[in-house]
């Protein structure tokens, strides 16, 4: 990690106001996996086109998640069969900021549109007024139960000349009822942008490097880890799964 601080040093910073502008709250996210060596051969490649954002005085916080399914894993088994409108919950917590969001995730034609609440903690049982928001962008009531805890530092890269950002999930960690899976060399990088541009530093960066876009989600990814075959049909992620545990050093 002191490796990766110092590189992190070369970029201009940013503040969360001045990030204001580039939100995406509604997107087009391109993701791609790799290890952290190849992060490390990444970031200066990256400096003179991107500013880092800085949050109590850090340049890659921590992220804490609980994520919400119904007692079917409805939510897992749309990403699984690959529904183009599908949804995610989960309470989020900006650790540095000790801030807490209840946010719901819709994807719809190719596109990301977030929305979120402040709330006030890890809430298992989402108290009414939460629930309620929920059930508005889901536009169902749904019993919604807590399935995965996940964990993860993260840096965010805002462009210098175009509306987009770039986020880089690390140590990642995904926990429930005392099982841990843990990926530890394995970075899951995703490209925000308002509308797909092939041509973004990042994009051509990656296209150089023969790194080609990755879809799969650390909601997926935790939903097998934690909880299997005994519960859970993924033969479509089968394949991909191996891949990140290869690249984890932990390929089976």
């Amino acid at each position: 990690m002191n490796e990766i601080n110092a590189l992190l040093n070369a970029f201009e910073p940013i503040t969360l106001q001045e990030m204001d502008g580039v939100k995406l709250m509604n997107r087009i996210d391109t993701k791609f996996a790799f290890p952290m060596s190849e992060l490390t051969l990444l970031l200066p490649l990256l400096a003179n086109h991107y500013r880092i954002l800085t949050i109590e005085g850090t340049n890659a916080p921590h992220y804490e998640s609980l994520y919400f399914d119904d007692d079917r894993f409805s939510f897992f088994k749309d990403h699984h069969n690959g529904k183009g409108n599908r949804f995610k919950v989960r309470i989020r917590k900006y650790v540095e900021s000790n801030l807490f969001f209840l946010e719901v995730k819709h994807k719809f034609k190719g596109r990301t549109d977030k929305k979120r609440i402040a709330t006030d903690q890890f809430n298992e049982v989402l108290p009414e007024s939460d629930l309620a928001f929920v059930q508005k962008e889901l536009s169902a009531d749904k019993n919604l139960v807590p399935t995965i805890w996940n964990s993860f530092q993260r840096i965010t890269l805002v462009s210098k000349t175009a509306i987009e950002r770039i986020t880089f999930d690390f140590n990642i960690l995904f926990e429930k009822d005392g099982v841990k899976k843990t990926f530890n060399q394995l970075v899951i990088a995703e490209l925000k942008q308002e509308d797909l541009d092939r041509n973004s530093s990042f994009y051509q960066l990656m296209k150089n490097r023969q790194l080609r876009p990755y879809r799969l989600s650390k909601f997926c990814l935790g939903s097998v880890e934690i909880y299997g075959e005994e519960k859970l049909k993924f033969n479509r992620f089968k394949k991909k799964l191996l891949y990140l545990k290869k690249i984890n050093h932990d390929a089976i």
